[in-house]
């Protein structure tokens, strides 16, 4: 019955909006109820990210666009998503003459396009009515500003970027990319602060100096600033960058990237406007900056990457293959990643062994696989629980690695933590002391050092106190909460560890090992009944391990011995 309602109230909806929708195309001579069903398939299809066939219906329905500002708006993201931005600017200025629409992103395009045809006049305008378009409370005010100074760059010769605290490190890369195009002394110095700043990670920075140093032609400086990069520790396009410098394949910045040209300058530009809206869950916006990035500088597909996050995260596999198929299999940073991402839509879409296989396949045809390929692959396999094969590369990647690399630690944990799952505990110990030499205070380390000896009755009390000071750096981390806990258990003291898993599960409910844990300390306060509902909603979960269920189901029927 229930069921029966919502279909005729679903019924009843379509038919109210069928009318209204007629009411506006009666008078349209050519109109067909096809039009009306090819618009529901290309809304349809456009909600559910799949931009081929959305643009193929919103073509079958055009006879119902009229002024429908919506389905402008839509039909206009759908044909950037299908990469047709030039059908699009084309488009916008027919709707601007016939239909006096003004719309913000609409006005980004055509200013895009009068921008790279340096037209004075017509760029005025467009900058007028992306002014008037803008929602203030939005990126858009910061989008039009940015844009402004550089038509003031490209048609004058200007440079009027506002202050860095307007827009924070935007100002900052403005200002250097824009420096740069002019080929002003201070270039150097603006980019070299970028990549120094304290302020944050912006070493992708690095990429732009190097390709303006390359150039120039100096190859020396290139090469010296290279030798200092980590092989490891650092993002995907200054690895690649290193991995061009190290095979002396310096002519590979020019072909993708020029600060002179400026369709490469506002192709960064739009690329980090889709980073702020990726970052904030806006993946239409995200997707559609990105999509003009990538026009306006094609060769420099390195900023697909987001691309693919963004639909896979979407779970649009199939998008994520397309967008990843564009890389080149000559850079092997990007090759590596790419395969890493299809491994993981094999997870996703078949299963774990499959994924594994087919990584594993990439990962043994690579000739000279670099540090950092090898330490992710050890990172894969630890992931699937092959520790054996996990510390093999691990090892190889310790011997190789530079004794100050601030990664060091890192590695020694993971291995030192691949050795304790495979029972050889003195191994483990000494991994993550020594990993902990380095970072004493690390409370991940300290964390999964001082659990691994409570599991083995080894040192509670040092243990303890090595808990107290992870749970002092990081009082809200669920597993350092468990650790602590358990701790207290040990020793006996219930009623403290109570307080602490209480809220270990109440920030990880559905974890196993807490739902356990929290049981274990219920039935020694004489609990039992809630201790036995903590054991079963452990039993439930889908990642408990067959060893922990069999242990629990023995509580289950058993109870536990209190003595």
């Amino acid at each position: 019955m229930r069921l029966n309602l919502i279909n005729i109230l679903i019924i009843i909806c379509l038919i109210l909006y069928q009318s209204d929708a007629h009411s506006k195309i009666s008078d349209k001579s050519n109109f067909n109820h096809k039009y009306l069903s090819n618009y529901f398939s290309a809304l349809v299809s456009y909600g559910n990210n799949n931009n081929k066939k959305a643009l193929k219906y919103f073509n079958l329905s055009k006879s119902i666009e009229l002024n429908n500002k919506n389905y402008l708006k839509k039909y206009m993201f759908t044909l950037v998503s299908n990469e047709q931005i030039p059908k699009t600017i084309k488009e916008i200025s027919n709707w601007k003459k016939n239909k006096n629409i003004n719309d913000f992103e609409m006005n980004v395009l055509l200013l895009i396009d009068s921008l790279t045809k340096k037209e004075k006049e017509k760029g005025k305008i467009i900058l007028s009515d992306l002014l008037d378009s803008k929602n203030e409370n939005t990126y858009e005010p910061v989008i039009y500003e940015i844009l402004k100074s550089y038509y003031e760059l490209f048609l004058f010769n200007e440079i009027n970027v506002k202050s860095d605290n307007q827009f924070g490190r935007l100002s900052a890369i403005t200002n250097a990319f824009q420096n740069c195009y002019l080929g002003t002394d201070k270039t150097d110095q603006l980019f070299l602060n970028l990549i120094n700043s304290p302020d944050g990670n912006y070493s992708r920075y690095l990429f732009f100096y190097f390709s303006k140093k390359v150039e120039e032609k100096d190859y020396e400086t290139v090469r010296q600033i290279s030798s200092t990069i980590d092989p490891i520790d650092n993002g995907l396009l200054i690895l690649q960058s290193k991995d061009w410098i190290d095979k002396s394949n310096m002519k590979k910045f020019n072909k993708v990237f020029s600060c002179k040209n400026p369709k490469h300058l506002l192709s960064e530009f739009f690329f980090l406007m889709a980073n702020l809206y990726a970052s904030d869950d806006d993946y239409i916006l995200s997707n559609f900056y990105l999509k003009i990035s990538h026009y306006l500088n094609p060769n420099f597909y390195y900023n697909l990457t987001l691309l693919a996050e963004n639909y896979y995260i979407y779970e649009n596999y199939e998008e994520t293959k397309k967008v990843l198929n564009k890389f080149d299999n000559k850079d092997d940073v990007y090759t590596w990643y790419q395969t890493k991402k299809k491994s993981k839509i094999i997870a996703k879409q078949k299963n774990d062994v499959e994924a594994l296989n087919f990584i594993q396949s990439k990962f043994i045809k690579i000739q000279e696989a670099s540090l950092q390929i090898n330490f992710d692959m050890a990172n894969i396999y630890k992931g699937f629980k092959k520790y054996e094969e996990a510390i093999k590369l691990y090892s190889f990647v310790i011997n190789k690695i530079d004794k100050n690399s601030e990664v060091l630690a890192d590695i020694l944990y993971r291995r030192g933590g691949s050795y304790e799952r495979i029972g050889n505990y003195k191994k483990s110990d000494v991994d993550l002391l020594n990993s902990l030499k380095l970072v004493p205070n690390d409370p991940y380390v300290k964390n999964y050092l001082a659990y691994s000896w409570l599991e083995r009755n080894y040192k509670i009390n040092e243990a303890l106190d090595m808990l107290k000071e992870a749970y002092d750096q990081k009082k809200n981390d669920p597993y350092i909460i468990d650790s602590i806990g358990w701790a207290y258990y040990l020793i006996k003291d219930y009623e403290e560890a109570e307080q602490y898993m209480l809220k270990a599960i109440q920030l990880m409910p559905s974890d196993p090992i807490v739902n356990d844990h929290y049981g274990d300390i219920m039935w020694m306060l004489n609990k039992k009944i809630q201790a036995r509902y903590f054991w079963n909603n452990a039993l439930i979960q889908d990642d408990i391990e067959e060893e922990a269920k069999k242990k629990i189901e023995e509580k289950l029927l058993k109870g536990m011995n209190e003595s």
